[in-house]
């Protein structure tokens, strides 16, 4: 810290908080301080996306070539050249190249812990030794989130999602408990890099936010790549008499009991994926009035204290907590310079792809999400494969894709598509979601041939015939 005061203290260092900060000050003078207790660039660049996006992307190329005829079967993985892949997209787990952009931008950045002190006030501990510093415009709460571990697990060091993608020895047998992103996802590598995987689920589906089709493929998918899906699956209890840290991405000690539906079961490590929680712990939110969870109701927050990202309990997701970090750094830039504050559409859809073997993409609600909010709408659904690009990507490329479509406007309001690489077709949708394009208008578009996104031909096609 250079001052005892600055414009804006973000306390969390991801992306979340990178992007407040910036678009706070961008183009001023005004000053920003970023605080964070562990590396600049969050969970993201080295414990989530980038590492398993490093580490899949391989297998998917892999999974590619064994089916096109005319390419040679059974491509071997090399682990350590996997593992090095993943390392340098982690640049090593070094975060100087983060801090060196920071500063580029006019950003200070201090490693410490950062919690609420008062109105406009930041206490920073580093190194035991504690500083206060003071706001003058606002504060951005920007901590993120941290794995949840259930009480069954806690005794036994459990792999989380940092160790799943910071792995360094692959074990011969793991039970991944969970049925969400990063359980399928991580799963899908674990496979791939020749480890025994069963997949524990508590529910009857995969990835429940989904349209229930993501769910079948996902589980056909990961069948297929001889991941052991057990759907209704009790784990009661968790025994290992050796367990112990380790190290990240190691092996935790011996091996793992396992008590699931009453009959107990060895495995060599177990991954508990069961989800995270915003990581609201000690920010000192008492020290200005608000509740613990505060944070997940905009309205209750003084004009001065923001949230951005996981720890505001919106979708945790870096690219939607990216998004939201640029609006109230472009409302705080907004307060300062006495302008109006920039207008927020309603209703954005928020995309995501899950990269396992189909992936899944989506955008906006699924039929379900959107019959609770009380839209009415027209589904239609077709096979991927139904456009000719997509089963040119692989000789037994198979999915599905749907839109939904307001039934008074017919406007699209939501799309999934499961199947290869249909993470590259689902920001169209976004887009004609958010400019609320109409059936009518999407008819319009005429996707090139031949690629995938013929599938939104078949689409509009299905559209009109109903």
């Amino acid at each position: 810290m250079t001052s005892d005061s600055y414009d804006v203290i973000v306390i969390g260092g991801g992306p979340a908080g990178e992007n407040a900060a910036d678009y706070a000050i961008r183009g001023s003078d005004r000053t920003a301080l970023l605080v964070e207790h562990e590396r600049v660039g969050g969970e993201c660049s080295y414990w989530a996306c980038m590492p398993s996006k490093a580490l899949l992307r391989p297998l998917d190329v892999r999974a590619a070539a064994e089916h096109l005829e005319g390419l040679p079967p059974h491509v071997p993985v090399d682990a350590a050249a996997l593992f090095a892949r993943r390392d340098s997209w982690v640049s090593h787990y070094d975060d100087s190249g983060q801090v060196s952009w920071a500063t580029g931008a006019g950003i200070d950045v201090v490693r410490g812990t950062g919690r609420l002190a008062g109105e406009r006030r930041v206490q920073v501990t580093t190194d035991g030794m504690t500083r206060e510093v003071e706001a003058r415009i606002a504060v951005v709460l920007a901590t993120g989130s941290v794995a949840v571990v259930p009480d069954t697990f806690a005794s036994v060091h459990p792999w989380t999602s940092r160790d799943a993608t910071g792995l360094t020895e692959v074990p011969e047998s793991i039970a991944v408990v969970g049925g969400g992103v990063v359980s399928v996802e991580a799963c899908t590598w674990l496979a791939g890099l020749g480890a025994r995987v069963t997949l524990l689920v508590r529910g009857r589906r995969l990835l429940e936010r989904f349209e229930p089709f993501a769910s079948d493929l996902v589980a056909d998918g990961l069948r297929a790549a001889g991941v052991d899906v057990q759907f209704g699956a009790d784990v009661s209890r968790a025994e290992r008499p050796d367990g112990r840290d380790t190290g990240v991405g190691r092996v935790h000690g011996g091996p793992v009991t396992l008590t699931v539906d009453g009959a107990s079961r060895d495995f060599a490590e177990v991954l508990v994926a069961t989800g995270r929680r915003p990581a609201t712990d000690a920010l000192g939110l008492e020290t200005v009035g608000l509740p613990a969870d505060a944070l997940r109701q905009a309205s209750l927050l003084p004009q001065w204290l923001h949230a951005v990202g996981d720890v505001s309990g919106e979708a945790p997701l870096t690219h939607w907590g990216k998004y939201r970090a640029r609006l109230v750094g472009d409302r705080i830039a907004a307060v300062a310079e006495g302008r109006p504050v920039p207008d927020e559409p309603a209703d954005v859809p928020v995309p995501q792809v899950v990269f396992t073997d189909p992936q899944v993409a989506s955008s906006g609600p699924s039929e379900d999400e959107a019959t609770a909010r009380g839209l009415v709408v027209d589904p239609v659904e077709v096979d991927l494969a139904s456009a000719s690009g997509f089963g040119l990507l692989r000789d037994d490329a198979s999915g599905r894709a749907k839109l939904l479509f307001e039934r008074d406007t017919g406007r699209l309001v939501g799309a999934t598509f499961v199947g290869q690489e249909v993470g590259e077709l689902v920001h169209a949708a976004t887009v004609a979601i958010v400019g609320r394009l109409t059936a009518g208008q999407l008819w319009h578009a005429v996707p090139s041939y031949p690629t995938a996104s013929e599938v939104w031909l078949r689409l509009l096609e299905a559209y009109r015939a109903r």
